[in-house]
């Protein structure tokens, strides 16, 4: 990736490291190669509920506005919906302005293509080569010619009544548990859960500009936990701040995370024919419980790197309907071109409704084997030099030997930090617990 884009779109500190000057500039380059020799051209854009988005999106539209191209203008609506809309509205793209579930000063620019797809590496080193080279695009419309801003009202309704055509059963007496994070889903999902006839208890849906993900969201499951136990929900549901990911809580408390929600739905597809080529698409870092599980089922699973971008480029290039990763980012490509956090909602509600059986027999058809992650501190220049360490080699092929099957040693370096992350699957976790500290140790101690 290049020095400004990352694993997904571009995120800062807002007003310090995402300044007005880079948004401008993203989206005077951004719709410059979006939208490339094209008359009336339009962009929709979306933003979450942190009290940096106004400024940022008075930036970034002024400059996608200086290279003459339109702009629609969404206002609060989920990371999926400007995906779901920029297809609708037939627009050239669509960018989001969120930092999803990252603190309140944090924000981001991610753009989407025509098709509401986030960008492929090559496009978003085109708009990077502009900025950081600081190219003259040579273009300046004056009078008619320069781009306006449009703003859309009934663009949430759109979304809500997309997101509806998707299921085929409604949510008559069903009691729905719903936290919003304070962010981008509070208003179309408990709108559309009501709408489809639930009795929804919903907390977190007041956002203020400040209090988004404090304390709420999917990063924050026991939130939901106990809302489910004092109403007696029949399920709890929880989004982070863009609403691209949701984490799940059943009728006792228990966290049903994204592997288990792909186990639920995939089995639930292919019960009904409609899992495409048989297969579910997850990352190296979902649980191997959900391996056992697929196994079990006759479905195959392919595997990724960690990151949706990934899971949904395996999905796009040979046909697969369903894929995510355990963080609750799943993907449902016959109705939406990235994670979306109401419609998995909508999706794993619908099981319950067309099986009459509880999320937690549903959710009983994987079970997890523990999972244990410890960080071994090694400096930036050597966290990869554990591939070439034959003593450390020596010590994986052991324990993978002693793990026999029912379990896995999976190593990865940070790409952030100056760590080494050693992460041991296995049916005793204290057994786990000890191999993967003392793996640590010895990926420290030899990477001095």
């Amino acid at each position: 990736m290049g020095k400004l884009f990352g694993t997904d779109g571009v995120r800062g500190i807002a007003n310090k490291e995402l300044t007005v000057e880079l948004a401008y500039k993203l989206g005077r380059a951004g719709a410059y190669v979006l939208t490339k020799n094209k008359k009336n051209a339009k962009i929709i854009v979306g933003m979450d509920t942190r009290i940096s988005g106004d400024m940022l999106e008075a930036a970034l539209i002024s400059g996608i506005c200086s290279v003459g191209v339109d702009v629609l203008s969404v206002g609060v609506v989920p990371t999926p919906a400007v995906a779901c809309l920029t297809r609708i509205y037939e627009a050239d793209a669509g960018v989001v302005i969120s930092a999803s579930h990252n603190p309140v000063e944090y924000n981001g620019i991610k753009f989407f293509n025509s098709k509401g797809y986030k960008l492929n590496d090559d496009i978003e080193n085109e708009i990077e080569d502009i900025i950081l080279n600081k190219l003259d695009l040579k273009e300046n419309p004056v009078g008619k010619d320069v781009g306006q801003k449009m703003t859309v009202k009934n663009a949430i309704k759109e979304y809500i009544e997309y997101l509806e055509e998707t299921i085929d059963v409604d949510f008559k007496g069903l009691k729905i548990a719903m936290d919003c994070g304070n962010g981008a889903s509070y208003q179309a999902a408990p709108k559309l859960i009501e709408k489809l006839g639930a009795d929804v208890e919903v907390i977190h849906a007041t956002p203020n500009g400040v209090n988004i993900n404090v304390e709420c969201g999917s990063t924050n499951p026991e939130m939901v936990q106990h809302l489910v136990l004092e109403t007696g929900a029949d399920i709890g549901i929880s989004f982070d701040g863009d609403a691209d990911r949701l984490i799940a809580v059943d009728e006792m408390g228990n966290i049903v995370d994204g592997d288990h929600i792909l186990a639920i739905c995939g089995k639930h597809l292919k019960d009904k024919g409609k899992l495409k080529n048989n297969t579910v698409v997850a990352t190296v870092m979902s649980n191997m419980g959900l391996d056992i599980c697929f196994k079990e089922e006759s479905i195959d699973i392919v595997k990724t790197k960690v990151g949706d971008r990934y899971v949904l480029e395996e999905m796009s290039k040979n046909g697969y309907s369903l894929g995510g990763e355990q963080s609750g980012h799943i993907i449902f490509l016959d109705h939406n071109t990235t994670g979306d956090g109401l419609l998995t909602a909508l999706k794993l509600i619908s099981v319950i409704k067309e099986t009459n059986k509880s999320l937690s027999e549903l959710a009983h058809v994987m079970k997890s084997l523990p999972q244990v992650l410890v960080n071994a501190k090694v400096s930036n220049d050597k966290k990869k030099e554990y591939l070439k360490d034959d003593t450390i080699k020596e010590e994986i092929n052991k324990l993978e030997k002693r793990l026999d099957g029912e379990g896995r040693v999976f190593i990865r370096p940070s790409g952030t930090e100056p760590l080494v992350r050693v992460m041991i699957e296995g049916k005793d976790e204290e057994e786990i617990n000890k191999m993967a500290k003392d793996l640590a140790d010895l990926i420290e101690e030899r990477l001095k």
